[in-house]
């Protein structure tokens, strides 16, 4: 398979992929919405994205890869009654919103760099976009998809399933989901039980709102995508990603306000990773079968044993397709370490280079690595390209001693090549240091002693003491997070 492939969730099938513009590539990504600490779920994708991200750039394409922030509107158990997650935490805390946003913004990309994850080319937030979501809902109440009631504003499903087929992307019938559809309080003000809100008329308690011609309130969880995507790729652009939670109702959701504004469904490509399981079982914070990547990298966990590089997880995590299941263990995770350990250790033998020897042998280097490429033009299959860096591997440690299977010259071009791969492809590093256990370990008990050491000037109100640790801290690269469980740090 010599042409890039992928997966359109759409059509459920393999489809030879083409850019709409030649050379470039639109991709947007569902963000996180951060109410809370990033998930090993939301890990997963941005991970699984940031590795197309990756290849499509090194395929030559020139990519515009969108991700935004969801910071309003996206309700308590994805419906359109209730509070805003983000609000709820902010009352909860008595603070505003904007510092629940700000907080675990900032947490989110710690994560996001702690795994070596690449930077989204536009980084857009819904509250940034309000005046483009009002506009977009102005279109669809013209065109008679959605309607206004008591100050909210819907779309409705039944007209739209005139000429449309609200349901194909997550394969359900409309039938059926009326029918199944339960009574839900406010839904009076709907015409039809499926109708989803593009605009919330804001009660009296709550405290995230602003205007609109319909009312004093604010946007939906759906209409934030279609706006923000439009308005960096166009109506319609190459992929659309997420995980597979986002099927229904948000893409669904987005796909119908994508096609009433624009006629176009927007992506041409839809992807969607898989979920996680811990230990054979659904992670559930209700069950406390859960595990957090700042709890994979501590070892802080009652499911793990000891703490794990950010490169074994990343390596873990691209063992397997991002379309199947991934079930996280500590047996499992060992097991990815000592995979990852020996790769990096065989790339390494590669370094002492002979001063002789033929150039090329019985291993084709060119060979191989137009196989890796083919494994990833297989809708970016990086367990298969993982399994040919291991036959790399072995012919490595079968002749360590004096390549004369690759010779000098064939050393250094499967040496260019594997950091081409482990690299620039799947992103992991090659610091053994910083990465291991050992140095993890040993950083962390320095800080304690030195957040032990500004805690007690605090205690004394030694105020510039403490202001002075900080400081230095900061100019380091170390941010203090001082809560009510007390004070931690990051490294930036």
């Amino acid at each position: 398979m010599e042409k890039l492939h992928i997966y359109d969730s759409l059509s459920s099938e393999l489809k030879p992929f083409s850019s709409i513009k030649d050379g470039k590539v639109g991709m947007y990504v569902c963000g996180p919405t951060v109410y809370s600490d990033v998930h090993l779920g939301n890990v997963r994708t941005f991970l699984s994205f940031d590795v197309i991200f990756r290849y499509l750039k090194y395929l030559g394409y020139n990519v515009r890869y969108v991700r935004n922030i969801t910071d309003v509107g996206h309700l308590v158990d994805d419906i359109d009654e209730g509070e805003d997650k983000i609000a709820v935490k902010a009352k909860a805390e008595n603070i505003e919103p904007m510092e629940i946003v700000q907080r675990y913004s900032q947490g989110f990309h710690e994560v996001m760099r702690a795994f070596n994850a690449l930077p989204p080319s536009i980084e857009p937030t819904a509250t940034g976009h309000l005046i483009e979501q009002i506009e977009i809902i102005k279109k669809l109440i013209n065109s008679g998809l959605a309607y206004e009631s008591n100050g909210s504003v819907y779309f409705d499903i039944v007209h739209y399933n005139k000429n449309n087929s609200y349901g194909e992307l997550s394969g359900r019938d409309i039938n059926d989901m009326l029918n199944g559809s339960r009574d839900l309080s406010g839904q009076s003000d709907k015409k039809s039980p499926l109708d989803f809100a593009l605009w919330k008329k804001a009660s009296a308690g709550h405290i995230m709102r602003w205007p609109s011609p319909w009312s004093i309130g604010f946007p939906g969880w759906h209409i934030e995508c279609s706006a923000m995507s439009s308005k960096y790729l166009g109506d319609s652009f190459d992929i659309h990603g997420g995980g597979m939670d986002l099927k229904f109702p948000h893409h669904e959701c987005e796909i119908a306000q994508n096609i009433g504004s624009t006629d176009k469904k927007g992506a041409n490509n839809w992807i969607h990773t898989n979920m996680l399981t811990l230990n054979g079982q659904r992670m559930s914070k209700s069950t406390g079968n859960t595990l957090l990547p700042g709890e994979l990298l501590s070892g802080k966990s009652k499911h793990l044993t000891r703490s794990y590089s950010a490169n074994t997880t990343r390596f873990f995590i691209h063992q397997a397709h991002y379309r199947s299941i991934l079930d996280f263990s500590d047996a499992a995770l060992q097991a990815a370490e000592k995979g990852y350990k020996r790769l990096i250790s065989s790339r390494n033998i590669l370094n002492k280079r002979p001063e002789n020897g033929p150039k090329i042998g019985s291993f084709d280097v060119n060979k191989w690595d137009k196989s890796c490429q083919a494994t990833m033009n297989n809708d970016f299959n990086s367990p298969q390209l993982i399994a040919n860096l291991f036959k790399a591997v072995k012919v490595i440690q079968n002749d360590s001693k004096d390549f004369s299977v690759l010779g000098k010259d064939g050393a250094i071009l499967l040496a260019e090549k594997m950091d081409l791969w482990m690299f620039d492809i799947l992103g992991l590093t090659n610091d053994d240091k910083a990465d291991s256990n050992n140095y993890q370990t040993a950083l962390k008990a320095a800080m304690e002693i030195v957040i032990e050491t500004r805690k007690n000037a605090r205690d004394k109100k030694n105020w510039a003491k403490s202001d002075s640790i900080r400081e230095k801290l900061s100019n380091a690269g170390i941010t203090i997070k001082d809560g009510a469980a007390g004070s931690d740090f990051s490294i930036s």
